[in-house]
């Protein structure tokens, strides 16, 4: 039979959420029930709550970085066991029969489900998905802090196994936040030569500590300048324009520009500005189960962890409040407390 979710959802664009319930349908063969013990909270929250991409609908409920345990199983999910502990990002299903999935790449799948698009999230006390995208915790990971893992984690990490980044590379962190702050500690574990660009004097210690060897300013064009011809690989976190010739110039050859950050504004690029040194512009969109599992493993291993804070979920308003005024350091977690 199916179950009755307790959850926080909004009713309009931008609006405040308050208690909702839903009915789920009966548990299909290879899905999963997560009983939500915390979930973070991302800007991709944010931008789905006031609809700034056109695809929200509502009632509306956020929450794509659960963590917590498995409460139900359908009678074909074998390798997973009840109240095992796991996680659910950004995906909550794939196709598991066209060519990226087939190739492991669930994560470009066409016709992927994505958890709070056109269903319901994770503020909540349980979120269903599909088995495939139900990823194990292992031991090592805590599950208080396990869930940006799944959606900002994911995000920075993914890149670093997909454009094959060596441990003597030099890389770059454009942006040190939600999603830099991960970013400087997967790859100062990686072995790289890590440099952190922020434009914040606040930060330079901090990112210090979070895994950086050295800063530069962010909005500092001449020091950007500086650092010409310098990075095998430079990630970009951050959503805004930058001065992109400058930091095109930063990399090295045969080097990458490559984004994570929903920089919605066109990039203006010359071709002979890639050509002649074989230099690359890409992006990537979080990653597969796969190379979630991993990421899983690696954080245990090097007790790499994101930098939260945490509020009840009864207190979401308040939370979402806080990241919508830039005061989270690094990432929001709500528990739950129903």
């Amino acid at each position: 039979m199916g179950a009755t979710v307790h959850a926080y959802a909004a009713r309009e664009a931008g609006g405040e959420l308050s208690a909702f319930e839903y009915d789920l349908p009966d548990l299909g063969a290879h899905k999963v029930d997560i009983r939500v013990t915390h979930c973070g909270i991302c800007h991709s929250d944010l931008s789905m709550l006031d609809n700034d991409w056109g695809m929200a609908e509502y009632p509306f409920v956020p929450g794509h970085e659960v963590s917590g345990v498995v409460d139900a199983k359908g009678e074909h999910v074998d390798h997973l066991q009840i109240g095992q502990r796991v996680g659910l990002g950004w995906f909550s299903k794939s196709c598991m029969h066209c060519a990226q999935c087939m190739g492991g790449d669930h994560n470009l799948c066409a016709t992927r489900e994505q958890t709070i698009v056109g269903r319901y999230g994770g503020f909540a006390d349980r979120v269903r998905c599909s088995s495939e995208w139900c990823v194990p915790l292992p031991d090592g990971v805590d599950g208080a802090k396990a869930g940006p893992l799944f959606c900002g984690g994911i995000t920075v990490f993914n890149p670093i196994v997909q454009l094959g980044i060596k441990p003597t590379d030099r890389v770059g962190v454009v942006g040190i936040g939600g999603l830099g702050h991960m970013a400087l500690a997967f790859l100062n574990k990686w072995g790289c030569e890590v440099t952190a660009f922020t434009s914040s004097a606040s930060k330079v210690e901090e990112a210090k500590r979070l895994g950086a060897h050295r800063t530069v300013n962010s909005r500092d064009d001449s020091a950007i300048e500086g650092e010409a011809g310098r990075y095998d690989f430079l990630l970009i976190t951050v959503n805004v324009p930058l001065n992109w010739q400058a930091y095109l110039n930063t990399i090295a050859p045969k080097g990458k520009l490559h984004f994570v950050g929903a920089v919605a504004e066109p990039i203006p690029v010359g071709v002979f500005d890639l050509m002649f040194t074989q230099r690359a512009i890409s992006a990537t969109p979080l990653g597969s189960p796969a190379t979630t599992a991993t990421m899983l493993d690696f954080c245990a291993r090097h007790k790499v962890e994101p930098v939260t804070e945490t509020f009840p979920m009864s207190k979401v308003n308040d939370a979402l409040q806080h990241l919508r005024d830039g005061k989270a350091r690094y990432r929001i977690v709500l528990e739950a407390d129903f």
